[in-house]
């Protein structure tokens, strides 16, 4: 994830881990979804990477990108490949962030993309 993170941020973005986060912790979450069976598929996952890291804003900048980022590596991982609109993708990431949309309905509309293919 701090990988894709630096990737993703620009070289004139504030760089680095925020300094009272845990990118442990938004990794502890995942696991622990998937320790109780709560992730039943790769949307899931997905969606709970993007989810967990656009809310726990553990780095200084580029969040919502590195969560995108994260959920769309996860999904290429688990051999899904998706055709995103960007513009509704990057809102949909913003709703996540402000707690507007969840995991689960993230984890939906994921699953309606690749039915649209």
């Amino acid at each position: 994830m701090i990988e894709i993170h630096d990737l993703v941020i620009d070289r004139n973005e504030l760089q680095g881990m925020a300094g009272n986060k845990s990118l442990d912790a938004v990794l502890t979450r995942i696991e622990n979804r998937m320790s109780f069976g709560m992730i039943s598929d790769e949307f899931d996952l997905a969606a709970c990477y993007a989810c967990f890291l656009a809310v726990g804003h553990v780095f200084n900048d580029a969040n919502k990108r590195t969560a995108f980022a994260c959920m769309d590596v996860s999904l290429s991982l688990n051999g899904v490949e998706l055709n995103y609109d960007h513009v509704e993708v990057g809102n949909l990431i913003i709703k996540v962030a402000q707690g507007i949309v969840d995991e689960v309905e993230l984890s939906t509309w994921l699953r309606s993309q690749s039915m649209a293919q």
